[in-house]
């Protein structure tokens, strides 16, 4: 019997940005798998960046990357977390991706001498890309497209997006429009005219949307929501309340009991016979906003000014949070104010753990290695992740094995004890985009270390997004003085994973183990972290009840 064709599901977002369509896909994504659907996930992003790799972090945010060497948008790691599903790169799509496929061809003489056109051209392989991320025939494929309806860029996308639904057939297609709807204090109202001239932009364009999903401070009244589906043309039942919440891993709960799900399969003509168990999920949830300890973990770095710059970081952190029962408090500490002295001090006093996390460039790198300096010193539980893993073998070189002026050709290249170096096969590259060593890769972790003991085992596979690596003429001198390379690449060339071992928690990997972390699944290495965070935390109580009776 011929499997039934794809359904496709698009999200559109109008009256302001960031309203968390991702999480609204995500979400849906997740209350569909638990009905037994195969679910994936496309990110349409109008610009004209090829993709996010080389774009400034205060700009964008993080960069994901995914299995097979993709640096997309940070959506894709909300992605992965609530479906619990590798993505790719055709997972992500922007429209610098689509320009640089049509004008290639159109160099190559593809087109033969035809007059190359936004439409059919542009929507045409927009549509090719959509049709390429269903290629394994899933039940769903949900699509966000970024932006706001009324921005110019967007406009091919939305043009592709209509004709696609004409494409799919009758029944295959539902749009879900992600809005606004404003709370005037003043006036104690809740404001539905900018959605109404939102969904008004998106018809013009001729797409009527089939659902709402209002984001709101508050609980959307009946007649605010009749009033909405009167001028939206929405039938009221499709008008779906998406308040503020505690915690993102709330929503998918909050949307079941909104029943978005039931309203896109009924538009679908699908089956919802069966009753997802979200008992998992809302397991997690409590975990998170109720938790039986806490502890205050430092997430030190250059970005701190803007918290997405780390997002797969702090989730990380709240995964590992929430399988201990604990809240992990996060504490920004910017590299760039951590020189040494009193300030350094001031900051990263009453710590119960620290992390130095990725980066790239010279701007806070003595900062960053001043505080690995200090967990080192201080025996406060440490995880260093890519850079920080760089930072930390400069440290050890300078303090411990007593290299003066030890550092990294790419901060110093005359420094005489180069123990970060330019991979060799990074020599000749001139372009910065989608050059770097990039997606998952084996490593083999050495018996009785920190790593074997989380991860429970000896062989892993890790994403990577770096250019420098460990100096491997440096190991024998740095290990003699007791650095312990805990985790190696299978030809034993590359070091991935130090760790110190006369200290509680010391460990710092060259990938980036925050892209692998899932909320029902936690990732070890964080897991470690938060865990001896926790014993030090009880300890230090236990010392201080102690001190008590005695006096």
């Amino acid at each position: 019997m011929p499997k039934k064709a794809t359904k496709y599901i698009f999200v559109t977002g109008g009256v302001v940005s960031s309203l968390g369509k991702g999480i609204v896909g995500a979400s849906l994504g997740k209350l569909l798998k638990l009905r037994g659907y195969s679910v994936t996930i496309q990110k349409f992003d109008p610009y004209i960046n090829v993709d996010p790799g080389t774009m400034s972090p205060f700009q964008h945010g993080e960069v994901f990357v995914t299995d097979d060497g993709a640096e997309t948008d940070l959506d894709l790691g909300h992605y992965e977390r609530f479906i619990n599903t590798n993505l790719g790169k055709i997972n992500n799509v922007t429209a610098g991706s689509v320009y640089l496929n049509v004008i290639t061809r159109e160099r190559r003489g593809d087109y033969l001498g035809g007059t190359v056109q936004t439409i059919p051209h542009i929507t045409d392989e927009i549509k090719n890309r959509l049709k390429e991320g269903a290629k394994d025939n899933p039940d769903f494929l949900i699509a966000e497209i970024g932006g706001t309806v009324g921005d110019i860029e967007g406009l091919p996308f939305l043009e592709a997006i209509r004709q696609f639904k004409i494409d799919a057939g009758f029944g295959n297609v539902v749009f879900i429009h992600v809005t606004l709807l404003p709370y005037l204090s003043v006036s104690g109202e809740l404001k539905t005219k900018p959605s109404q001239h939102s969904v008004n932009t998106l018809r013009s364009i001729g797409i009527q949307p089939d659902i709402l999903v209002c984001r709101s401070s508050k609980s959307i009244p009946k007649t605010e929501r009749d009033k909405l589906a009167l001028f939206t043309n929405v039938p009221k039942e499709a008008v779906i309340e998406c308040k503020d919440l505690q915690t993102i891993y709330e929503v998918p709960l909050a949307l079941e009991k909104q029943r978005l799900a039931a309203e896109v399969l009924k538009r679908l003509n699908m089956e919802d016979n069966t009753e997802p168990n979200l008992e998992a999920w809302k397991e997690i949830v409590g975990q998170i906003k109720n938790p039986e300890k806490a502890v205050k973990i430092a997430i030190a770095g250059k970005y701190t000014k803007l918290s997405d710059a780390y997002i797969s970081v702090v989730e990380s952190l709240k995964h590992a949070g929430a399988t201990l029962g604990a809240k992990v408090e996060i504490k920004w500490v910017s590299s760039d104010e951590c020189m040494e002295g009193d300030s350094l001090k001031e900051r990263l006093e009453g710590l119960d753990g620290i992390i130095v996390p990725g980066g790239f460039g010279y701007r806070g790198i003595e900062g960053k290695i001043n505080i690995v300096n200090y967990a080192r010193e201080n025996n406060i539980p440490f995880l260093g992740l890519c850079l920080g893993l760089q930072c930390a073998v400069i440290e050890f070189a300078r303090n411990v094995a007593k290299l003066k002026d030890a550092n990294s050709s790419e901060f110093n290249s005359e420094t005489p004890y180069p123990v970060v170096a330019l991979m060799s096969e990074q020599e000749n590259i001139t372009n910065y985009g989608g050059t770097m060593r990039l997606g998952s890769y084996e490593c083999r972790l050495q018996e009785e270390t920190l790593a074997q003991k989380y991860y429970k085992t000896n062989i892993i596979h890790e994403r990577h997004r770096h250019r420098y690596e460990f100096n491997n003429s440096f190991r024998e001198i740095l290990q003699e003085k007791g650095l312990v390379l805990s985790g190696l690449s299978p030809d034993q060339k590359l070091v991935e994973i130090i760790e110190l071992k006369n200290h509680p928690y010391f460990v710092a990997s060259q990938f980036h183990p925050e892209f692998k972390s899932r909320p029902e699944n936690p990732h070890p290495l964080f897991v470690g972290l938060v865990e001896t965070a926790i014993k030090r935390t009880a300890n230090a109580n236990k010392s201080e009840e102690s001190s008590k009776i005695s006096v």
